[in-house]
């Protein structure tokens, strides 16, 4: 549906990098990445508002890379809604409709249905300076989608929105998507939002792309430094393999399996490691006793950092957990981890 070949962009000092990626037809994929990788940039250039210096961009096999954006099949949602505050809602929806020759039932039928679906009835009449902020998400959504284009891109949406109102416009998302044949592509640099709502991803650093797959590969097998620590991994060492076991400093870990390299890194997520105040009889072949370090207040969770021979280690842990556990900064904990949950690349 949308192929990106070997793309490069020069904005300033800023460029992307030999760009390539592929999304299906009606996928809702997501790109990924901290502030400043390159995400805007990429979606901009798809939908034809930034030039590419080098390669090649196709919509559904056609060459759009020298098309105008009017030409492309393309609608853009911006984390600031971008709606004209002079125009009530229902002028705001309907206001692509004067530059596509689309027949009247048909624009009657698909306003209705997006009205419908994002729940505006009640809004038509209301400027958008009198909505909340979800609301105004909606209105802007319902008004890219009233074109019937063939792919929607989102930049930040969900970002401006307090938690709320986030939570339902990932729902209307998620029903939009389901209820309609156009591919999804929204930039994002939290996660979380990325594992509600996309099927595959992409994760960008500095202009180049890092690693593309199924949300569940990027959260459980990054093939990176930079991915593992995005994603959360938190626990990411540089060791030395020795047949199955991999070394940091002077510990060894049980990897229950024998990486084909010599040096490398491991990962595991802090909600992998189990801590306890005595040894554990189960199937983790991987437990040590360390020092608690920190305890960070993480809202739901605290996080629990502990070291051991140099190295630290964090884990994930409830309020209620902490205080069965009696744990705070100096406490000999045992924190233990299957091999199974290790990552090695």
């Amino acid at each position: 549906m949308i192929r990106v070949e070997d793309v490069n962009i020069h904005l300033g000092e800023f460029t992307l990098r030999d760009i390539n990626l592929a999304i299906d037809e009606n996928e809702f994929f997501v790109l990924m990445g901290p502030t400043g990788a390159g995400k805007t940039v990429l979606l901009e250039a798809i939908a034809g508002l930034i030039p590419c210096k080098g390669g090649t961009i196709y919509i559904r096999d056609k060459n759009v890379t020298k098309m105008p954006p009017e030409k492309r099949g393309v609608s853009i949602v911006y984390q600031d809604y971008a709606l004209f505050p002079h125009l009530t809602v229902r002028e705001n929806i309907e206001y692509g409709l004067h530059f596509r020759k689309i027949d009247r039932g048909e624009a009657r039928k698909r306003f209705n249905r997006m009205v419908e679906i994002l729940d505006l009835g009640h809004l038509l009449t209301r400027l958008p300076i009198n909505l909340s902020g979800g609301e105004n998400q909606r209105v802007a959504l319902a008004r890219a989608l009233m074109v019937n284009p063939r792919v929607l891109l989102l930049d930040e949406p969900l970002s401006a929105l307090d938690p709320g109102f986030r939570e339902e416009i990932r729902n209307r998302l998620k029903s939009l998507h389901k209820n309609s044949d156009v591919t999804f592509l929204m930039v994002t640099h939290d996660f979380a939002d990325a594992l509600s709502l996309a099927d595959r991803a992409a994760v960008m650093n500095n202009g180049i792309i890092e690693q593309t797959g199924s949300m569940s590969d990027i959260f459980q097998r990054p093939n990176s430094t930079f991915v593992a620590d995005f994603v959360g991994m938190k626990n990411v060492f540089a060791v030395e393999f020795h047949e199955t076991k991999a070394r940091i400093n002077n510990l060894e870990i049980e990897l229950g399996r024998k990486p084909e390299n010599s040096h490398g890194y491991i990962a595991i997520r802090p909600e992998d490691i189990v801590l306890s105040r005595e040894s554990l009889s189960s199937s983790m072949r991987n437990s040590f006793g360390g020092a608690v370090k920190r305890v960070i207040d993480q809202g739901l969770y605290y996080e629990i950092e502990i070291e051991l021979k140099g190295s630290n280690f964090k884990s994930l842990i409830t309020k209620r957990s902490l205080f069965e556990l009696g744990i705070s900064e100096g406490t000999e904990i045992i924190f233990s981890f299957k091999s199974t949950a290790i990552h090695y690349f």
